[in-house]
This record gives structure tokens, C-alpha cells and sequence, in this order.
């Protein structure tokens, strides 16, 4: 069991959480995973990121055991409360942190059925949002959400705790423009969420292929819409002025995935 506070191991975990994660995470392919049910979705899932290391402190291990499941093909790591509580970014530790690998999705091999619903996010920056929009596309069987370049990590230890484990069960793209979306996906109707869009979502019925794209939450993504795709607005009858960007987005895919 490490119980060093000055271990190499705290110093690697640190590195994927720290301020400039991000770089180490790309660098690496690696990212943290924290508590029993990102745990549970990586040892079970058989698709999205694998799990490379996991470090347990007892009551760790014990929560592992209880769950059944087996990490025999991972790394295991045994440290001591006070290093695990060095390792997390949270306040209170679960006492289970997974460095997972960055899930190697291609896009050149994304291939609509007749019936796929996609996701676009456009510079989002929030991570509860992007973290939520992710699970909302797990619930409603979304079957990809696209990131573009200059939005918020989507490895990042608050979008991933935000994902609830869902992050195991969409295939997630990331660094993908416009520009690569549209010649990836020509033939796929493209809709657009705008304050300023004139047709109700309501009106949005029968579709085949589509992604719905999502802009940045304070600039929207208005100026970056081309011709060809759709813009429409969700009719509110109540007395808010605007939705935030995960609410509106859980509104959009709801009503996509019945459409």
C-alpha cells in the first residue's frame, strides 16, 4: 500500500486534474475517473475509454467487491485515506480513482442508418453542461455527440463527474469543425438551437438523419449558421425570458429521439 505523500503516483494524478490537465491529458490519452460508478461503467462498458490504473483505498476496494466487479485487467493501486485524499479533486473521496484512456473514436467512420441522431456542440465552455448534455444523449439513445475545437475538455474531471457514466455509453468526438462535420455527414439534416429561430421545434416532425447543434452559451451560434440548416426556437408560454443551455438542450433531444 503507498501511503508517501510524496509519491510519483499522486504527481500522475495530479497532472490530469491540475490546471493544465488538458494538455496532459492530450499528451497522455489519459484521464480521472472518480467513485464507484465511473468505475462500474468502465470495468462493464465494451465500448468508450478502458481503465489503465485504478487506485482503491480499503474502503475503496471494499465498495469494489460489493459491486462484483472484476478489475483484473487494470493496474491495481492501493494507497492509504490521506494519499487518496492528496490524489482527488473532490472534498470528500470515494476512495476509487480510475486513470482511464481517452476513448480512439474515428470520425472518418461515423455513418448515418436512416434514423441517426447526432449532437454538435459548438464552443461550449460549461462543463455541468456539457457533462449533462452528454447523459441526456445517453438516456434518449443519441448515437454520437460531436465537440468542436475551442470547447470545454470533455475529459475533464467535471464534465466527466457531470456524465454520471455516461461518458462509456455515446461515442464522443471531439476537435471536429463545421467544416469536417458537413463534409462528414453531407446528406444529414442539420438543425440549429437560436433565440432567433422562426420555426417551432414542434414543427420539427419526421426527420431521417439529423444533428442538432448547440451554440456557445453567450454568443449562440447565429452568426456561424449557413443556409442549410434549420434554425428553430422552443416555444415557452411561461414568463422566463431563456432557458439554460443543458435544459434547452434536454428539451431538443427528448423531442428528437421520439421524431
Amino acid at each position: 500500500m503507498i501511503e508517501s505523500l510524496h509519491s510519483p503516483h499522486i504527481a500522475r494524478v495530479k497532472a490530469l486534474i491540475s490546471s493544465r490537465g488538458n494538455k496532459e491529458r492530450a499528451a497522455h490519452g489519459e484521464f480521472i475517473a472518480e467513485g464507484l460508478q465511473c468505475a462500474r461503467e468502465a470495468f462493464t462498458s465494451k465500448k468508450g475509454p478502458g481503465v489503465r490504473t485504478v487506485y482503491l483505498t480499503e474502503s475503496g476496494k471494499s465498495r469494489i467487491d460489493q459491486a462484483g466487479l472484476d478489475i483484473s485487467r487494470a493496474e491495481v493501486v492501493l494507497v492509504s485515506e490521506p494519499v487518496m485524499a492528496a490524489m482527488s479533486p473532490t472534498i470528500t473521496p470515494q476512495g476509487i480513482i480510475s486513470i482511464c484512456s481517452v476513448a480512439d473514436n474515428e470520425f472518418s467512420e461515423l455513418k448515418p442508418s436512416g434514423k441517426s441522431r447526432y449532437i454538435y456542440l459548438h464552443e461550449i465552455q460549461d462543463p455541468g453542461n456539457a457533462g449533462t448534455i452528454l447523459r441526456t444523449a445517453d438516456a434518449m439513445g443519441i448515437d454520437a455527440v460531436i465537440v468542436s475545437p475551442g470547447s470545454v475538455d470533455m475529459y475533464s474531471p467535471k464534465v466527466v463527474r457531470a456524465t454520471a457514466g455516461s461518458l462509456w455509453h455515446v461515442p464522443l468526438f471531439t476537435g471536429i469543425t463545421l467544416a469536417q462535420l458537413n463534409e462528414q455527414l453531407p446528406s444529414v439534416a442539420k438543425i440549429a438551437l437560436s433565440a432567433q429561430g422562426e420555426k417551432s421545434l414542434l414543427e420539427v416532425k419526421e426527420l431521417p438523419d439529423v444533428v442538432a447543434i448547440f451554440g456557445n452559451e453567450a454568443r449562440g451560434i447565429d452568426a456561424l449558421i449557413e443556409s442549410d440548416v434549420m434554425q428553430v426556437s422552443i416555444p415557452m408560454t411561461g414568463n422566463a425570458e431563456s432557458l439554460n443551455l443543458a435544459a434547452a438542450a434536454a428539451i431538443v433531444i427528448f423531442h428528437l429521439s421520439h421524431n
